[in-house]
């Protein structure tokens, strides 16, 4: 079709898939890769707009609730780093049924990998790393 261009979307890949790399500013999964931090969730894999574990807020979780009754441990990859979230973003995820544990961006995939594995209820949110 002429006059169409190039249409942009958000990242997503539709389904669940054990993270195969990470480092370099990204992630490869499912034979892809992506650059910049993502959330694995149950509905699938997303690109996420957070950059640092310290300016995470409740919104950037929103997608994360809204799945919350399909997740029963969110793993959140703080960066190179382990580093606590707020305690008020912790109670809202908390609050809306999930169990959460924050460690570095590395064992969190290790983890998330794992339990994908064992077909547990497990979303990620993983903060990309150089």
């Amino acid at each position: 079709m002429p006059g169409r261009g190039i249409e942009i979307r958000d990242a997503h890949f539709p389904g669940r898939a054990p993270i195969e790399a990470y480092g370099n500013g990204g992630f490869r999964f499912a034979e892809m890769s992506h650059r910049g931090s993502l959330l694995c969730l149950p509905s699938g894999i997303y690109g996420w707009e957070a950059q640092s574990s310290e300016a995470l807020q409740n919104a950037d979780f929103a997608r994360t609730i809204a799945e919350a009754g399909e997740i029963e441990l969110l793993l959140v990859g703080t960066g190179t780093m382990l580093r606590p979230l707020p305690a008020e973003l912790r109670e809202t995820l908390r609050g809306a049924g999930m169990a959460v544990e924050t460690m570095s961006t590395g064992a969190a995939v290790r983890t998330f990998n794992v339990l994908l594995a064992e077909d547990r209820a497990v979303a990620a949110a993983l903060i990309a790393v150089e």
